[in-house]
């Protein structure tokens, strides 16, 4: 909070220093229609007096001189220069600029126009960026961007799951994240960024966008452009904050007491009835029921908890005819929903600054130092509060033995363990300090003015994190213990540096337009690991004593030192023609070079070819078709989102029998992983089109994305030993569609709706002969088969529940095994009469197939609302927490499978009978387990009042701007999980993912 004391109090400085100015010009800037523009530059020519317009187009510029020139510009128009000639109010009305088609969008080394790309590349402006509540940027996408899955995570700190038009690499999992660049430096992650200092995310989805940054972007590529400041351009402070709570929602509703004791009656186990009645002896019996402990914990209620988010951050922008900078500072704190230790904060502090040293020299530095503090969740609480009983309290009187807190154990009523989650999130500190600096210096220099330009850029990424899990000692009961104190300790630290040289020449003659750059780029990444364990330090001083100094022991085996360094070095170029706007040539080249695999280099070509059709003849004069450009690409990329070569040569003596005589040698093997690269290939064709008077935008694209050579697991026959070779081929494929329209009813009125779609196959091609990769568990066995998704899920199918004797005595299988009703039908897929391994099919995958996001927009006068939608349908989930009941026997369950079970003929023909929940017949992998993932969400709300600024007791009043914010209020599915948004598709204890409410404000001075 004195952080907030802290800026209140400097914006109340600045808004006296702004009483104290006069002389002022004001106007508004509009388009054709009369539309206001907001955020329009206007600035007095050769001065730092400037502004930009406010929401409603209106400016003011204070000491203007009477015979100044104003300049005024806005992105997708033609700058305007306006002399005052003593004039108090000057309207300004700015033409579109048809040559830029609305905006200059950033692409890999440079920029290029809307009009001029050939390949799929969509952009996110700071305005949508800022009205999601989030520790990462890209939550703020979810929806926005058709192809582009983002997987939500809920606990505080964590980054979402990325996916770019699906996945490409074996196993699927833990490499699929994309390529982020910020201000030209590589990341695999972007946390470290406040939402606020983001002016625009561009997703690069084919491979034609995407090769020019080589190596890392095979998974796609997220560019990143953080704000910066304006030459010729007065000092502009801002100020944007939110405050407000996380809520948990959809709380997965277990059994109740009642539920679980005739749960465990059915069962016919007399340990689960001895249970009960050891309960009710200890707890008293419920006076609603006397069958019942007097007990009904929900243990989920008792462990969650509303949560406070809050940001803030402060800027200040601004330019002269030599300089501009962009200086600003936040602060971010979430807690977590779980009732423990667990949140996350983070302060940061960035400048960037560009200075004209001549007319033809530029020199610039970007820097953002991150710090932040993170308290991770025990994740063992959740699946511990999923499988506590409801007829155990959290606190019990009786156990004068529990120390230091008296938590009930659930081993004093003849259960296994404690089966109490408090334990674990009480007595566990897990902390994770995170350093990271960004720091980008760029020189260029204009050999030729505006058409020839040399650019180097140096990049440092230096990334330090240190991690304390200190777990203390405790007691419930015998096997529910913790008797000495451990601290884990380890020290991570990375280092990125990165080298780029470019070359840039750009020129129009005739009808001929040209812009083409070479360059090369060296790579140093370096990462080190020390780690250690420590037993049996001292716990009554508190953290002042959690040192591995003080351990009493230190464990040999867990003290590790660790590392690697890689290098890279590669040339690429790239060129952009179009001839007379009209037939547009894009290309480019790279070879890469890598210390990571046996073939050293590759090399990447890609190609767009793109026709602007609305500047033919025949649609020149439409009255429809504002601007329709087809276009198509083909590219390739070298992956370097696997692990390097590694393995040994082995020497084994065998003795064996040759001829009936004992002969012993020696047998030579090697599981060395000689690599190559592997080689993302794609297509795509598209069509980008605006129509009626550019109120309707519409976006299309088709691509079929291929990885060949994919590193795969290989089963060598004669050692039995798995090595890892290029010889797979994944492929995704799919249809993106996005369209939005805009309208201005009237002066007051005006509004935007907009919707996407896309649709994702994901099919294993070729494992080099294999008939599978098996993955997953052999419990919960997932396999990757030709012709289907990896990794997809693998088991029984289920036909329904044996509901009397007669249906078993009918069926063959079922007497050969025993079955009795309340058991499961299995589907006997190839017809023998028996049911095994061989029956097993393929049950789903975690990809979605389809995902879809819509958008709607309304602003009357100082009004403003916003809302989005969101959903994906095609995917499954793992309900693994229920298939665990294989190990847990004797836990809770949920309340839809206590009230849903089959309990007699014709009460359920899709759950066993609670006796058949305990039967490994009843457990197998199946689609029982298996649920549909599919969901539809209100994905952010938002209402917000802008106040202009004005004189308020004789003092300029900035602008200002109020907004409240719902974020993931409501989300529809039918899962039996906390939420379907599960990276993997295997939920055991996923966080869940809370609803989020803000009150926002901005001010602009």
């Amino acid at each position: 909070m004195k952080n907030i004391a802290l800026f209140l109090l400097l914006l109340l400085c600045c808004s006296t220093m702004y009483a104290q100015q006069k002389n002022q010009v004001t106007g508004k800037v509009s388009d054709e229609g009369g539309n206001p523009l907001p955020g329009a530059s206007v600035f007095v020519k050769n001065s730092t007096i400037g502004t930009q317009s406010n929401f409603d187009g209106d400016y003011t510029l204070n000491n203007v001189p009477s015979d100044g020139i104003l300049v005024i510009s806005y992105l997708g128009f033609k700058t305007v220069e306006k002399a005052v000639n003593g004039n108090t109010i000057l309207n300004v009305i700015l033409l579109v600029d048809a040559q830029s088609l609305d905006e200059v969008v950033v692409v890999g080394y440079g920029e290029l126009k809307v009009k001029d790309l050939t390949s799929a590349i969509t952009t996110i402006k700071s305005d949508d960026i800022v009205k999601t509540p989030t520790n990462n940027a890209m939550q703020a996408l979810q929806g926005k961007v058709a192809g582009l899955q983002v997987v939500s995570k809920g606990s505080p700190g964590d980054s979402p799951t990325i996916r770019v038009r699906g996945i490409g690499s074996y196993p699927g999992q833990s490499n699929e994240t994309p390529l982020y660049v910020v201000d030209g430096m590589f990341y695999d992650n972007i946390d470290f960024l406040n939402t606020s200092d983001i002016a625009s995310i561009s997703v690069l989805k084919d491979a034609s966008a995407a090769a020019i940054y080589g190596v890392k972007a095979a998974n796609g590529v997220i560019i990143v452009e953080t704000k910066s400041g304006q030459f010729n351009k007065k000092a502009e402070i801002s100020y944007d904050g939110y405050y407000g709570y996380q809520v948990a929602q959809n709380v997965l509703k277990m059994a109740n007491a009642e539920q679980f004791t005739n749960m465990a009656l059915e069962s016919g186990s007399p340990a689960d009835a001895g249970y009960i009645l050891e309960a009710m002896q200890r707890y008293g019996r419920s006076r609603v029921n006397p069958n019942v402990p007097n007990v009904n914990t929900d243990w989920y209620k008792e462990i969650l908890r509303p949560a406070v988010v809050q940001n803030h951050s402060i800027n200040v922008s601004g330019g002269s005819e030599k300089a501009s900078y962009s200086i600003g500072t936040s602060y971010f704190e979430q807690e977590g929903i779980l009732d423990m230790k667990n949140e996350y904060e983070r302060f940061n502090l960035r400048s960037k600054i560009d200075f004209k040293a001549t007319d033809r020299f530029t020199i610039g530095g970007n820097v953002i130092f991150s710090n932040a503090t993170k308290y991770n969740q025990e994740n063992g609480a959740w699946s511990s509060a999923y499988y506590a009983v409801p007829i155990m309290p959290v606190l019990d009187g009786q156990s004068v033995d529990a120390w230091p807190t008296q938590y009930a154990s659930a081993e004093n009523l003849g259960y296994r363990g404690g089966k109490n989650p408090f334990a674990l999130m009480d007595f566990n500190n897990n902390q994770q300090k995170i350093r990271k600096v960004l720091a980008n210096f760029y020189m260029n220099f204009d050999i030729i003015p505006d058409k020839l330009s040399f650019k180097t850029t140096y990049n440092h990424s230096y990334i330090t994190s240190n991690e304390r899990n200190v777990n203390l000692p405790y007691f419930l009961s015998l096997n529910a213990q913790r008797s000495e104190a451990v601290i884990n300790k380890n020290v991570n630290t990375s280092s990125y540096q990165i080298w780029d040289n470019v070359l840039t020449y750009k020129d129009s003659f005739g009808d001929h337009n040209i812009n083409a750059m070479a360059g090369t780029s060296y790579r140093d990444n370096s990462w080190n690991l020390l780690k250690a364990r420590g037993t049996d330090f001292p716990t009554l001083g508190g953290s002042e004593t959690w040192y591995l100094s003080n351990a009493g022991t230190i464990v040999t085996e867990d003290v590790g030192d660790d590392g690697f360094r890689q290098y890279g070095q590669s040339y690429f170029g790239r060129v952009s023609y179009n001839y007379k706007d009209k037939y547009l040539v894009y290309g480019t080249m790279r070879a890469d070079g890598s210390s990571k695999f046996q073939e050293k280099w590759g090399y990447f070509p890609t190609i767009g070819l793109g026709w602007v059709a609305s500047q033919e003849e025949f649609l020149a004069n439409s009255n429809v078709i504002d601007f329709l450009k087809i276009r198509a690409s083909w590219g390739e990329l070298g992956n370097d989102n696997v692990p390097a070569s590694d393995g040994a040569n082995t020497t084994s003596v065998v003795t064996t029998a040759i001829d009936n005589i004992l002969t012993t040698g020696t047998v030579t093997s090697s599981t060395f992983d000689w690599l190559r690269w592997e080689v993302i290939e794609e297509m795509n064709v598209g069509l980008t089109s605006r129509l009626f008077d550019n109120r309707l935008s519409l976006d299309a694209d088709y691509f079929i994305r291929d990885t060949k050579n994919a590193v795969i697991p290989i089963n060598v026959p004669a050692t039995g030993e798995t090595i890892r070779r290029n010889n797979g081929e994944i492929r995704n494929s799919g249809f993106e569609f996005a369209v939005n329209w805009n309208n201005q009813i009237s002066d007051d009125l005006s509004y935007t709706i907009g919707a996407n779609f896309s649709t994702l196959k994901n099919e294993v091609m070729d494992l080099y002969g294999q008939e599978y990769i098996d993955g997953g568990q052999a419990e919960f066995r997932q396999r990757s088969i030709v012709g289907d998704p990896i990794l997809s899920f693998y088991g029984y199918e289920t036909v329904g529940v044996y509901q009397n004797d007669a249906e078993i005595q009918a069926d063959p299988i079922a007497i050969d095994n025993g079955l009795v009703p309340g058991d499961f039908k299995y589907n006997d897929t190839n017809g023998d009469g028996v049911i095994d391994g061989d029956d097993r099919t393929v049950l789903g995958s975690f990809l979605p197939s389809f995902s879809y996001g819509a958008n709607i927009g309304v602003n009357y006068k100082n009004f403003e609302f916003s809302a989005s939608l969101m959903g994906q349908t095609g995917n499954k989930i793992l309900n693994r927490k229920r298939g665990e009941m294989i190990w847990t026997s004797d836990g809770n369950l949920d309340a839809d499978l206590a009230i849903n079970r089959w309990n007699g003929e014709g009460t359920s023909n899709s759950y066993p009978s609670s006796a058949g929940l305990r039967k490994g017949w009843n457990q197998k992998m199946s689609n029982y387990f298996v649920e549909d993932g599919s969901f539809f969400r209100v994905q952010n709300i938002q209402l917000a009042y802008n106040v202009k600024s004005g004189s308020f007791l004789g003092t300029q009043m900035p602008d200002t701007r109020i907004s409240f914010t719902a974020d993931r209020p409501f989300t529809v599915f039918s899962y039996n999980g906390f939420n379907p948004e599960v990276s993997d598709g295997i939920d055991r204890q996923t966080y869940p993912i809370p609803a989020v409410y803000t009150l926002g404000v901005s001010v602009k001075f």
